[in-house]
C-alpha cells in the first residue's frame, strides 16, 4: 500500500528542519511515543538505527528506524519496521514562501503474516490517519514555536 499526504506549514523551511531534525522533540508532537533509543552508526545519518517505543491505547509497539536518506533541508527517509510490517517514508520539504514550507510525505507499506495483511485490506484508511495525525501535530507544534520565537 502506497500514499502521499502534503501540508502546508506556516514557518520558514529552516525553522522546521530545526525543529524536526531534533529527536529531542519527537515527543512534543508523537504523543504516543515512549521512547527514542539510538542503535547503532552516527547519530542522524545514512545507516544509523534507532529504536522507537510507542503505547497506543493499550497496545506496545516497538519499531526500528533506519535512516536511508538525509539530504537536509530538501529531504529525509527512513524505514520502519516492527511485528511483520515494512514501511518506507520519504519526507520532502520545499520553500513555498519566506514563512511557508511545502511537507509532502510519500510512504509505503508491506505486511507479512495473515492478520497483518487482512488488517491493511479491510483498514487501509488507519495508516493513512496515523500518518495525518502526526503531520498535523507536528505542523501544530512548529507554529506554535514559531510563533513564541516571533513574539
Amino acid at each position: 500500500m502506497k500514499y502521499s499526504i502534503e501540508l502546508n506549514l506556516e514557518a520558514p523551511r529552516s525553522v522546521v528542519i530545526e525543529l524536526f531534525d531534533n529527536p529531542d522533540n519527537m515527543k512534543k508532537w508523537q504523543s504516543d511515543l515512549q521512547r527514542f533509543e539510538h542503535i547503532s552508526g552516527e547519530p542522524g545519518q545514512v545507516g544509523a538505527k534507532s529504536k522507537l517505543k510507542y503505547k497506543m491505547g493499550k497496545r506496545a509497539i516497538e519499531m526500528v528506524e533506519t535512516i536511508t536518506v538525509n539530504n537536509l533541508p530538501d529531504e529525509f527517509s527512513g524505514t520502519y519496521e516492527t511485528g511483520g510490517v515494512w514501511n518506507e517514508v520519504n519526507n520532502h520539504f520545499s520553500e513555498t514562501g519566506p514563512e511557508q514550507t511545502r511537507w509532502r510525505l510519500n510512504t509505503e507499506f508491506q505486511c507479512g503474516g495473515f492478520f497483518m495483511k487482512l488488517m491493511m485490506f479491510f483498514m487501509p484508511g488507519a495508516f493513512k490517519k496515523q500518518s495525518s495525525k502526526f503531520m498535523h501535530n507536528f505542523k501544530e507544534f512548529v507554529e506554535t514555536e514559531y510563533a513564541k520565537r516571533n513574539s
